[in-house]
């Protein structure tokens, strides 16, 4: 692909994400995308088929950047209370961030549940599946038992969190899910202490 088309098609895809980012999907229009990207829509379709193309490839793009960037990734934590604290520290850190709306993966989902067959859906769905299969590697090699159901669990927690937050712009859901999370921990170990 000749460089001058490969810019032109990553800043498409930089200010389709700005303006999903910002809008949503449904309020962004391909006129907008091209507008924000200073070229015209008869040049965005050249590059790309649809908006819906264009997401997908905005979703791709965000699904990598989330990997290279997740601390939690690359941590090799040394108990569960470790993992956990990384985990929802994570969190915390990227809440802090100027004008943060939760998951963006979390929001197309629920803007577009009307769409069941949305390519956005099948992202998503690989994307946090990627996150908890790591989580339950973790919980694994820690000696937990149940290492996926575990994992399942606390990323109920970490999205419930994330969700509260963002009604009540109160960051102190991601402590009260740490601690949830610790003490589902807590209790396995119990358990396996007892039945053992």
């Amino acid at each position: 692909m000749p460089r001058s088309r490969e810019l032109t098609r990553q800043r498409i895809l930089d200010a389709a994400y700005l303006l999903f980012r910002s809008r949503g999907y449904a309020r962004v229009s391909i006129g907008d995308i091209a507008a924000a990207s200073t070229i015209t829509k008869r040049t965005l379709y050249r590059h790309f088929d649809s908006k819906d193309v264009i997401l997908e490839e905005v979703l791709k793009a965000q699904h990598r950047l989330a990997l290279a960037a997740s601390r939690t990734l690359s941590h090799f934590s040394d108990s569960t209370d470790d993992l956990v604290d990384a985990l929802f520290a994570d969190i915390v850190a990227w809440s802090a961030t100027p004008r943060w709306a939760g998951s963006g993966f979390t929001r197309l989902v629920v803007e577009l549940a009307d769409f069941p067959g949305h390519p956005a859906h099948a992202i998503a769905r690989k994307h946090k599946a990627m996150l908890e299969v790591h989580v339950a590697n973790q919980l694994k090699r820690l000696n937990v038992a149940s290492p996926a159901e575990r994992a399942r669990q606390i990323w109920v927690l970490a999205e419930g969190a994330m969700v509260s937050m963002l009604i009540h712009r109160d960051p102190a859901y991601v402590e009260i899910a740490a601690d949830a999370a610790k003490e589902l921990l807590l209790r396995e170990r119990r358990y396996k202490r007892r039945t053992s």
